[in-house]
């Protein structure tokens, strides 16, 4: 057949053996250079298999994407019909460059050893031509896979197709040369065919060698070309093969597209977050930028039938708790930061005056141009509180500020001058006073970066544990302790811890008016009933007032030994500690004694009690956590000390600087605020009535916190909190409270630029993150793992256009 085939060509042409040679000649200088442009390609790549360790991860990732597409992109003269050498080449390409992402002039040649663009153009064409390259379809419309071949075969095909491509490249005349010249042909494919199967073979071993360094299963040679080729068919094609993909075969095919991908994820998370559009609305009601809805329920406080003991003080939470975002005040600027703060704030921030005029003259509170200043003084303290303050330890020198007493309750506060600059002394003051005609005292507290509560002591006990604080103080406080009872008097008593002071500056201890001396006699009888120690009765000649002291007794022998019960003791199912929602009794609580039981002895000094383990806990207790008492104490306090260091610190982007006021809206043992100490920050450790009653801890490591419910509004003014902290706290609020209610409530605690910090599920995280950003709250940072999340925001100066009013707020 070959010698038919050519033998009419040589009846075509002249016979010469001159035409003869030079078409020998010329046909030999182009095989041997094909031979050597085929074992440069197959060479050079190997270099790039040592690759930095890494980067060897990725070597499985990126196999069935890149290596095929990579490397038919770079040897542009063997594209389509070297198939073979290009699934066995590639495999050593896959960490270089992807060419596809170049100019088509800035590829060309790249791995073309005799640089030859004309030669490399016309195989191209002529590879576009070859129908053999066509993927085969199956009637679905799916890509055939082609059976599997041996690495000889495939390497003897290849390297066949490649002569007679490179060939047919630079003349197609070529074709129908003599018999001479078919067996001088015959002699180099099989030279090319064995070294292109040597080839194969260490392209394999180099690909195992990788595969095995990443720890991961090593198909042998034959499958890893299998999966190549389907891999390239299917999503990767090179040359005319991505013109003859069309997009049926695509969608068809085992590799979906990133829009169905996006699509199904997008839909999926819709499905398990549940999300929704969040609307929210500017709250219309008579209070205004102040609104507190649970003191500022105007329908509530109507209904009342009496108001004898400032029932209309106290607490009067709607039904609902409100989903509206309260204004703010016009002009209002961000607060001025500590300890400036405590001297003057903006007068726009807190636009009242009533205070200025009436409390003037007692150094309360003074408008000065654009900033309401304070000067340090009160009713009792007109030259300063500081003086006030050390009149108080000269005369009883185991008050011991800062030592022996840290933690303080100041009754009827004013603007908490007294808790202000006991902060010099070390001393932490929880400060309250009723949200009453002394306009706004507990605000101006708040704005100065003064803790303080709205509170009334009326029929209810107030919503602190127990036997908790060392100092109780009340300067000039118009409380009538002496009354019904002394039913108010036994409540400071059930607050204060055995061996603790009262101390009690007003009227009836010094002036000699009728009334003044009928309320001196009856605390003095009052007080002795109660068994506390008059410890001194001074008077500071500098500010002109009286000063009494006295110290609850730390044993039941007095009480054993009163001749009449008044007041009487409270039954032994009295808890003293059981305070939310619970109305006063006038009655007395024995004082422990048990070595084991809190409140029997003093804590340690501060600071050494921040870290001390109570001595009460015992290894029997179970604690939150799970672990022994003791051991979950430690935990706790270890675990928020590297929280707090490694991660909000430093890690957030906060300027602690401005943080004053700081939130814990679920503290367990105060380990958080303990974390915090070192910073000029008060944290306020919020213990939820359903959670564990672990608020006793924390004020005997010498922090303070009070009980809520978060599923009503806290006792506080708008805008009052630098920072919130809530760990777990809404995933155990959304099985009873409305969630959206208390993403609006902490935007009124919140100042703007304020920021909240949530540790929780990340379906909770997801569904938060929805709600702030529908405020326009920047999201500055979130984080994932198991499960579990993080997030941190900060709060905008928006504030919605469409209002709804609040009809029970309405006076």
């Amino acid at each position: 057949m070959a010698l038919g085939k050519y033998s009419r060509v040589d009846n075509r042409r002249s016979s010469s053996s001159y035409c003869s040679t030079v078409t020998i000649v010329v046909f030999v200088a182009l095989c041997l250079v094909g031979v050597w442009m085929m074992t440069s390609s197959s060479v050079v790549p190997v270099q790039n298999v040592d690759v930095p360790s890494e980067n060897k991860s990725e070597v499985k990732a990126q196999q069935d994407k890149s290596e095929v597409s990579e490397q038919a992109s770079d040897n542009n003269v063997n594209d389509v019909s070297n198939e073979g050498n290009e699934s066995n080449e590639g495999n050593t390409r896959q960490f270089e460059d992807n060419p596809g992402d170049l100019p088509e002039d800035a590829t060309k040649g790249d791995t073309n050893v005799n640089g030859n663009n004309n030669q490399e153009e016309k195989s191209e064409e002529n590879s576009e031509d070859k129908p053999e390259d066509k993927p085969e379809e199956n009637p679905e419309g799916k890509l055939e896979e082609k059976p599997e071949e041996k690495a000889d075969d495939g390497s003897k095909s290849e390297s066949e197709n490649a002569e007679s491509n490179s060939e047919g490249g630079e003349n197609n005349e070529n074709k129908s040369d003599s018999d001479e010249n078919q067996t001088k042909s015959d002699t180099d494919d099989s030279e090319q065919k064995s070294e292109n199967a040597e080839e194969a073979k260490d392209a394999e071993k180099i690909e195992e060698k990788v595969e095995q360094n990443d720890n991961k299963e090593s198909d042998d040679g034959s499958s890893e070309k299998k999966e190549n080729d389907q891999a390239k068919n299917e999503v990767f094609p090179s040359g005319a093969q991505s013109e003859l993909l069309n997009e049926t075969a695509t969608q068809n095919s085992a590799w979906k597209t990133q829009a169905a991908e996006s699509k199904n994820e997008k839909e999926t998370q819709r499905s398990s977050n549940k999300q929704t559009v969040y609307s929210w609305k500017l709250c219309n009601s008579t209070a205004g930028p102040d609104f507190i809805p649970c003191l500022d329920n105007l329908q509530a406080i109507r209904s009342l039938h009496s108001t004898k003991h400032y029932e209309h003080r106290e607490r009067h939470c709607p039904e609902e708790a409100p989903t509206c975002l309260v204004p703010f005040p016009e002009g209002y600027k961000r607060t001025i930061e500590w300890p400036k703060s405590r001297e003057k704030i903006w007068y726009y921030n807190v636009p009242h005056t009533k205070l200025a005029q009436i409390k003037g003259h007692q150094n309360w509170v003074k408008v000065t141009g654009e900033y309401l200043t304070f000067p340090g003084g009160g009713t009792q303290f007109k030259h300063g509180a500081l003086h006030y303050i050390d009149f108080i330890q000269e005369t009883v020198p185991e008050v011991a500020w800062g030592k022996r007493s840290r933690v303080v309750l100041d009754v009827g506060c004013g603007v908490a001058s007294f808790g202000g600059f006991l902060f010099d002394r070390d001393v932490l003051t929880m400060s309250l006073a009723p949200k009453d005609e002394h306009e706004a005292q507990v605000q101006f507290a708040l704005e100065r970066g003064i803790p303080a509560i709205s509170a009334v002591m009326g029929t209810k006990r107030l919503p602190f544990p127990g036997r908790v604080f060392d100092i109780v103080h009340c300067a000039r406080c118009r409380v009538p302790w002496h009354i019904e009872g002394g039913k108010l008097l036994l409540e400071l008593n059930r607050l204060l811890r055995p061996g603790g002071f009262f101390v009690w500056s007003a009227t009836p201890i010094y002036q000699k008016l009728p009334e003044d001396a009928k309320i001196w006699e009856a605390m003095k009888e009052l007080t002795k009933a109660m068994c506390w120690e008059v410890v001194s009765i001074s008077k500071d000649t500098v500010n002109g007032v009286g000063v009494a002291v006295y110290k609850k007794p730390t044993n039941n022998e007095c009480y054993e030994q009163r001749s009449t019960n008044e007041p009487p003791l409270c039954p032994t199912t009295d808890d003293p500690n059981a305070s939310w929602n619970v109305p006063l009794e006038a009655c007395m609580h024995k004082v422990p004694v048990a070595t084991s039981e809190r409140g029997s002895q003093w804590p340690e000094l501060w600071p050494a009690r921040l870290d001390k383990t109570p001595y009460w806990l015992s290894s029997s207790q179970v604690g939150v956590y799970g672990k022994p008492a003791p051991e979950d104490f430690s935990t706790d306090n270890e675990h928020w000390k590297r929280v707090v260091s490694k991660s909000y610190l430093n890690g957030m982007g906060i300027n602690w600087s401005s943080v004053r006021n700081v939130m814990d809206m679920r503290s367990i043992y105060g380990g958080f605020a303990a974390a915090l100490k070192d910073l000029n920050v008060w944290v306020m450790n919020v213990v939820s009535v359903d959670s564990a009653d672990t608020l006793p801890i924390i004020y005997e490591r010498g922090l303070f916190g009070m009980y809520h419910d978060w599923c009503d509004s806290f006792s506080t003014y708008p805008r009052t909190y630098d920072l919130l902290h809530a760990d777990h706290l809404f995933s155990k609020l959304k099985k009873r409270c409305n969630l959206v209610a208390v993403v609006a409530e902490v935007d009124r605690l919140l100042r703007p630029e304020g920021k909240l910090i949530v540790r929780d599920t990340v379906e909770i995280i997801n569904e938060l993150e929805s709600m702030v950003k529908a405020m326009q709250w920047e999201v500055r940072m979130t984080y994932s793992k198991e499960n579990e999340g993080l997030l941190c925001v900060q709060k905008s100066t928006w504030r919605p256009t469409v209002s709804e009013t609040l009809k029970y707020a309405i006076a």
